[in-house]
């Protein structure tokens, strides 16, 4: 509430706002000046932030900062091509959308930055679960509930493997409306230094706009921009 507000409160005032108990915010509230997260302005009567929420505030600026070269790559991969690109990151259920430039044609598919989708059916986890070890990945697809989410979705687990067997060697992940109905996509590998797969680099769009071979034409833009964000992650290491 302090953040949102901009301005020192009193346990009163923080209370009006989020309608606690009264006992209970003045014990949260000491509690949290007792860790420095909150100290008292120079009245002793309001809450200001305290030197560890700052500490905090400034390292989140920092990851502000890294992120806009991020974008910037993100955002000219996406002119270039002229369809949505995205940035995703493992998660415990699926591939988590952490950065991603929507095409400005009208018609798309609307997924937000911090939304998951499945592995065995979507480009980027496809391509994320090539790279787990052999026996890893022949667990985790077996143990996986693989339902049809589009026309051409894999659901049998010994087809699903063997796609990423191909997808292991060539290092392209690929949606051929597995996901979406009447939506195509590819993935790059973003690597560290030592080959360490960081997350994935993707592409998508409509099929009336393009065919799976279409935007595997666009694999070498997607690689270029890949190898220039994983030193954007070196760059800050």
């Amino acid at each position: 509430m302090l953040a949102k507000t901009g301005r020192p409160l009193t346990a009163t005032e923080i209370n009006e706002l989020l309608g606690l108990p009264r006992p209970t915010i003045h014990r949260l509230c000491q509690g949290l000046e007792a860790e420095g997260f909150l100290e008292m302005s120079l009245d002793r009567r309001r809450y200001v932030p305290g030197p560890r929420l700052r500490t905090i505030g400034m390292g989140v600026m920092v990851f502000s900062s890294l992120a806009q070269p991020r974008h910037a790559i993100l955002r000219r991969l996406s002119e270039d091509i002229g369809e949505t690109c995205n940035i995703t990151i493992p998660g415990i259920e699926g591939m988590r959308y952490l950065d991603r430039v929507e095409t400005r044609w009208p018609l798309r598919v609307q997924l937000q930055i911090g939304d998951q989708v499945p592995f065995y059916c979507s480009a980027s986890g496809k391509l994320y679960l090539s790279t787990l070890r052999k026996s890893q990945r022949h667990k985790l697809v077996h143990a996986m509930r693989l339902e049809k989410r589009a026309p051409n979705t894999i659901t049998d687990p010994e087809k699903l493997l063997f796609s990423l067997e191909q997808i292991r060697r060539e290092k392209l992940g690929t949606d051929n409306e597995e996901l979406v109905d009447g939506m195509v996509a590819i993935a790059v590998p973003i690597e560290d230094k030592g080959r360490k797969l960081l997350g994935t680099l993707a592409v998508h769009g409509p099929c009336h706009r393009m065919t799976l071979s279409d935007v595997r034409g666009h694999a070498p833009l997607l690689r270029e921009a890949a190898k220039e964000l994983g030193s954007v992650v070196a760059e800050s290491d």
